[in-house]
């Protein structure tokens, strides 16, 4: 399959001009190096994603740079011994958006050391509704797990949990067996939030105490937020429980003390998975194909869109206003 002239991409720019982002015509050699060419079927829209999109992060490391931390699709071309021509691969982080171009695009030029090959037991389609939120929900119950995380400690709390990463976590987590106590500031989404797994769905409020230590009442969790509802998660946190931390949308700031930690042996886990190293990545995709594969993705995909419609999306998630995922279809 030939790679045409020129194709449609969502790039980003800041020069002389100013910090500008829109659908243009570019060559498949305009794009970073890489070793594997793809026709892009699926990408995502991540918070990471609409801070870059619009300025609002310094995400961009070098511009201009085609957007988009996820993407998935066919190859048409491998100067990779490892991958041939139809192969379906997916790459999530990586670099993408950052260093090198992303996944909003016809085609997309990838390195072949980052790249997935689809496992079985997924689409395309599954693999982007998943994507980076999916893969760190996912990574994050690894790492609990390899640190003795069991369902017999207690539920486990996810914040931001309408949002991509905290839907998936609900999903994933009870589908392992997990009860899941979904914290949220959208009482208004309780309905959705327990379809797709949560047993238990509480307000902000559930998690507010200024004390180092609490009644334990979670065996552990997933943090998306940051800052005091992090201190708060971890002063409630069960004996040997574990809580992840994974995002920062309130706040970067962590004002604790080490009582959690000394007294209970509470662990505080750091997801990072734009970097994860092959051998973890394999793994977790593996798991989110089979036994962590999510049984409500068609719900938490709440939204589906061209290149064209990413601006409007940008900004209703940067306002808050949306839950669930955005699947980019080329």
């Amino acid at each position: 399959m030939s790679t045409p002239a020129r194709f449609d991409a969502f790039r980003i720019h800041n020069d002389d001009a100013g910090y500008r982002s829109g659908v243009e015509q570019v060559a498949i050699d305009d794009l970073a190096d890489g070793e594997i060419d793809i026709r892009v079927a699926h990408s995502s829209v991540n918070f990471k994603d609409a801070l870059a999109g619009t300025g609002q992060g310094k995400i961009l490391r070098r511009f201009p740079l085609v957007g988009g931390i996820d993407v998935a699709g066919h190859v048409v071309a491998s100067r990779d011994p490892a991958f041939k021509e139809g192969d379906a691969v997916l790459v999530t982080g990586s670099g993408l958006s950052e260093t090198r171009d992303g996944g909003y695009a016809q085609y997309a030029r990838l390195e072949g050391k980052w790249a997935v090959q689809l496992p079985a037991g997924l689409t395309l389609r599954e693999s982007m509704i998943l994507g980076t939120a999916g893969f760190t929900a996912a990574l994050a119950l690894l790492r609990m797990q390899e640190n003795r995380q069991t369902p017999d400690l207690g539920p486990l709390a996810v914040t931001g949990a309408t949002g991509g990463v905290g839907s998936l976590a609900v999903d994933i987590f009870s589908a392992a067996g997990y009860a899941v106590h979904a914290i949220s500031g959208k009482a208004d989404q309780t309905g959705y939030l327990k379809s797709i797994g949560a047993s238990e769905v509480l307000g902000r409020d559930a998690l507010a105490t200024t004390r180092p230590m609490e009644s334990a009442r979670f065996g552990g969790g997933l943090d998306n937020v940051g800052g005091p509802m992090l201190v708060s998660l971890l002063a409630q946190t069960a004996p040997y429980g574990n809580v992840a931390t994974a995002g920062l949308a309130a706040s970067a700031d962590l004002d604790a003390t080490v009582m959690p930690f000394i007294i209970r042996g509470v662990s505080l886990l750091g997801v990072a998975s734009a970097g994860t190293p092959r051998a973890i990545r394999d793994a977790v995709w593996a798991r989110l194909a089979a036994d962590w594969k999510p049984r409500h993705l068609d719900t938490i995909c709440t939204q589906e869109v061209a290149l064209s419609g990413l601006p409007d999306v940008f900004d209703r998630m940067l306002a808050g206003g949306s839950h669930g995922r955005t699947l980019v279809t080329l």
